[in-house]
Formats: C-alpha cells, structure tokens, sequence
C-alpha cells in the first residue's frame, strides 16, 4: 500500500483559523492519537528511510510501517491492527513480513543480528522473521501525543483527507512542538493533493515540509537540532530508457534535494550549508532544463527556479566571504597597521533572511510545481517518450549533440580567457557548471573510463574559475556597501584593493586547468 500525502507547518499565529477551516461547517470532531517509535540502536531503520511505530487510535492499537521512496508525495506504508487492550502490546516487526517495506525491515534486522549481508528476497526476510526475534534489537525511542481534527474534501481530481494535528514529540526530557496540517490522498490522482496544497499555502500563509514526524522525533531522540544539509545524488538512467523516463529520473535527483534543504531552512532551524546545497540543487535544476530542453523539460520551472537562487545569492555570498578571505584580510589588514577583524558586507536593509524567503508564496509555489512535475504519472508524458531502442539512441544523440557543443562555447572561452572581461569570465564558470552537471546526469549513457578523465579536467577548470569568481564577488559586495553608505569606508576599500590583487593572482592561476581542458579528449562522439 502506498500513502500519498503532503506535510504543511502551519504558523501558531494561524492556529485557530486553519482549526476552524479543518473543522468545516460540520465541526469536524477531534481524535488523540499517541504513539510510540521503535528502533535499533543504531537507527537502522532511520538510516533506511524506514518508520516502525504502535499507535493508539481511539480504542484501538495500530502497529505501522512506513518507508521512503523515489517521490517526496508518496511512501511505502503497512498497517496492523493490534487489538484494543489498554496495556500497549509489545512490538512485532514480523507482522509485516512478506510485502515489500516489511521485508526490507526484517531484512535490516537479521543483517544487523547476523553482522552479514542478507539476501535480498523475500524468502531469507520471512525467515529472518521466524528467527532472527528481531524484536529483540528494536527499541522505544520517542513518542508522540497529537490532537487530530480531519474532515474529508472532494475535489476535481479526487478525494483527500485534511488533518490538522496539534501536540508534542517527546523523547526523554526534551520535547518538540507539532503544527502541521497533513493532506493524504484518499482516492483519485496525487494532483488532488497537490491542487489542495496550492489552495491552503497562501490561505494561511503554511509552508511545504518533507520531513516526518518519524524523521524529527528522531533528530530529537539524537540530540540534533537539524538534519544533515542534503547533497546532490547522481541519478541513475535505466538503459533503454526513452527521454521523458531519463527527464524524470534527473528531475527527481534535482528536486529531491531542492526540497529536502527548503524543508530545513523553512523550519527556521538551519545552516549555511543548507543555504549552499539548496543553491546546488536549483543550479542542477537548471542545467537539467537545459539539458532536456525540447526532450520533456518543463520549461516553466526555470524562471522561478532562477529567481530563488538569486534572492538566496547575498545570504550566501557572505558566508564564501567569511569562510574563503577572512583570515588572508585581516592578516592583510594588520600588516597594514589596522586591528580587530576583517569586514564582511552588510545585510542590506530590508533583506529577507533564508527563512522567509523559503516561506513566501513564490518559493512555495516553485516547490509543489516540482512535486508535479515529478509525479509518476503516464499521463504526463509527451506522446515521442516511447522506451525502447530506438528511444534510447535517440536520447544519447541528442544529449551528445548538447554536450558538443556546450564543449566547444567552452574551449572558446578558456581560449581566449585572458582577454575576456569579469562578466564573460564569469559565464564561463556559469558554463563549466552547466556541462559538469549535465555530464553527471547523464554518465550511465557513456564509456565511464573516458567520461571520467573528462570530468576530472573540467571539475579542475570549474574550481579555478570558482576561486576567481568569489573574489570578483566580494570586490562587488564592498563595492555595494561603500556605494550605499554602509559599512566602514576605509576599511572596505582596503578589502577592494586586496581582492583586485587576489583576483590578478588567481587569474594567472588559472592557465595550467585551461590549457588542460582546451586539450582534453571528448568521450562522446563529435557530430552534431
């Protein structure tokens, strides 16, 4: 069985009028539900995307399984009614052997037990249920006590369930506030969710989050305040694959971790890195459009996508400034006779931080059209995505015909690279990326031994011009701030003339990559 749900948080501010929108003219009624999870020691069933949980639901216990899959709107899910005696029964992982997510938890279980891989089958997972008392090895690690109103709506594509749930994670002293308004699926398409969502996010001003209950219970049961910033995962393309099924699989890849770092800095609880790899992905995201342009690409995401990774650029601008030229300016500056620590550019005025930016209604729109545009959905795919031989060859040409000559704007480039001013340099890098990327996405279509010693030339050229466009950067940011007034003037003239110095150096350090790359051999085949 598969759940199709989304997550919304929901603003306490707003907490009385999405209550009373739940509730409906009808008064909804209001369930509590309390739950304890269940895991190993070593989070083995986190660590897999897995959620093993009892659950009391009015009268009665219910044991569920959860798992994760390749859609952030769908989720392996198994259920098992338990009885209703008070007392609540001790787990049983083996009531969910023989379907798939149950299997991958007993399997899990015997690995962990017997300290060696399992087969993958679900012969050795039923037998890991009758002997592995994988019970044993699981233990309660949070709980959680949720007040649940939910009614269900009828729309267009299908039916859905809203429940708005208030209440708290616990695990040992510390404890977690819940507010959040779930959207599940109870019968037609996943757009009905989706189309609900769009509906319900600007209404109450809610927020998309991915992340469980399962998966912030257990940061809280470890101590962590945040999950780890999410990084960029290769896609794997399926040989044979026709273009709109290669499309979807790298979408995925992209907006998995576009999304997974919304969630977290939406929270209000993030890093700078969350920052940096949110940023990755929507450059990812772009090189992908690109890549697929006229081969199943929605050609929509691109203009939102742009627009985000420019309003996140000055809040990450100022952490590559403090963390690459911090310490070489202020060593700079006291040799110079100057004390205390080096500038860094003001916040503008009026500049919205990460979190607001991730909550606004543009950003969230940008999300839930990821989440659409990802959806395994037949439908959706333009009548030309035929698999097959034919399909598959057809998007190995195009995709070379692509890289051809992205190669060739880029060899130009470093050619003449001397000669180029700052914004043309810098679209160089913007290129090295794009072709990088696109490279990645699509290595499973490719001979690995000469893509490789492609890759490791042009990820050399790609991090030179990286070095060299950070400090053109940061010689524009003080440029900025002395332009608006902002700041310490001699203090950030100083840093203009030390970065236009770097910038010299770095632009001389930069030959040995583009001789290299001017020079590297093309793995793919040269027509087009």
């Amino acid at each position: 069985m598969y759940e199709i749900e989304i997550k919304l948080q929901v603003p306490a501010a707003q907490r009385g009028a999405v209550d009373a929108a739940v509730a409906g003219r009808g008064a909804a009624p209001r369930m509590r539900l309390r739950a304890a999870y269940f895991d190993s020691p070593d989070r083995a069933l986190a660590n897999a995307g897995l959620a093993l949980r009892l659950r009391r639901e009015g009268r009665r216990w219910v044991q569920t399984l959860k798992g994760a899959t390749d859609h952030g709107l769908t989720r392996h899910e198994h259920n098992v009614a338990r009885g209703g005696a008070a007392p609540m029964p001790p787990v049983d992982p083996a009531l969910h052997a023989g379907t798939p997510v149950g299997d991958r938890l007993l399997g899990l279980l015997e690995q962990a037990r017997t300290q060696r891989p399992v087969e993958a089958s679900a012969a050795s997972a039923a037998s890991a249920a009758s002997s592995a008392a994988p019970a044993g090895s699981l233990t309660e690690l949070y709980r959680t006590d949720i007040l649940r109103r939910a009614r269900a709506l009828r729309t267009p594509h299908g039916r859905v369930e809203l429940a708005f749930d208030s209440g708290r994670i616990h695990a040992g002293e510390s404890a977690l506030d819940v507010l959040e308004l779930e959207i599940e699926s109870l019968s037609g398409t996943p757009r009905a969710v989706l189309e609900t969502a769009a509906r319900w996010l600007p209404r109450h001003g809610l927020w998309l989050d991915v992340r469980s209950k399962a998966e912030r219970g257990d940061l809280l049961a470890r101590g962590q305040p945040m999950a780890a910033p999410r990084t960029a995962v290769d896609p794997q393309l399926a040989p044979g694959s026709g273009t709109f099924a290669a499309w979807q699989v790298v979408l995925r890849s992209c907006s998995d971790q576009i999304i997974a770092n919304a969630s977290q800095i939406a929270s209000g609880e993030h890093a700078p890195e969350h920052v940096h790899q949110l940023r990755v992905g929507l450059r990812r995201l772009r090189s992908a459009l690109s890549l697929f342009e006229g081969l199943g690409a929605d050609a929509a995401l691109d203009a939102p996508a742009t627009q985000l990774f420019r309003r996140l650029g000055s809040s990450r601008d100022r952490v590559v400034i403090a963390d690459e030229f911090a310490a070489g300016l202020r060593a700079a500056l006291r040799s110079a006779g100057f004390e205390g620590a080096a500038p860094l550019p003001v916040q503008a005025r009026g500049e919205a931080t990460p979190t607001e930016v991730l909550r606004d209604a543009a950003t969230q729109a940008l999300l839930l059209d990821l989440l659409a545009a990802a959806l395994p959905d037949a439908a959706a795919a333009p009548a030309s995505a035929d698999a097959g031989s034919d399909a598959a060859a057809d998007l190995t040409e195009s995709i070379a015909r692509r890289l051809n000559r992205w190669h060739r704007q880029l060899v130009a480039d470093a050619k003449r690279f001397a000669d180029l001013d700052d914004v043309h340099r810098h679209r160089l890098r913007k290129r090295a990326k794009r072709l990088r990327y696109a490279i990645e996405f699509c290595a499973a279509l490719f001979e690995r031994r000469a893509l490789r010693r492609y890759l490791r030339s042009l990820r050399a050229l790609q991090e030179r011009l990286g070095a060299f466009s950070d400090a053109v950067m940061a010689m524009h940011a003080f440029a900025r701030d002395l332009e608006a007034g902002q700041g310490d003037d001699l203090r950030a003239m100083f840093a203009i003339g030390w970065l236009a110095a770097r910038r010299e150096q770095l632009i001389a350090a930069a030959r040995p990559e583009l001789k290299a790359f001017v020079k590297v051999k093309r793995f793919w085949k040269k027509g087009g």
